[in-house]
């Protein structure tokens, strides 16, 4: 399976995200989580599947919530470039390439 390299405020982003949905709901991170893994999962599966949103990103959206996967497919891998909140300040993470 293809590797997924985390750019480290994307993970700081999904980390942030599950604690401010634990903090809404106790047990409504844990399905933002599960999402977001099912998400990675079909990214690996299928990485070129999902529409390019700027160059070689590609955004991958989570079911259920409004958050999406900014990604890029580089030969070493998967290279995850943001997790981000669909409706808030669109290409904040543009500055991340």
């Amino acid at each position: 399976m293809t590797e997924i390299r985390w750019h480290k405020e994307a993970r700081l982003e999904a980390e942030a995200t599950a604690s401010f949905y634990r903090e809404r709901q106790p047990g409504l991170e844990v399905r933002f989580l599960d999402s977001l893994e099912d998400a990675l999962r079909r990214i690996q599966r299928h990485p070129l599947m999902y529409r390019k949103v700027e160059g070689d990103l590609r955004k991958c959206k989570l079911p259920h919530f409004p958050y999406g996967i900014v990604y890029r497919v580089r030969p070493e891998g998967i290279e995850l470039i943001a997790v981000m909140h669909i409706r808030r300040a669109p290409g904040y993470w543009k500055q991340r390439k």
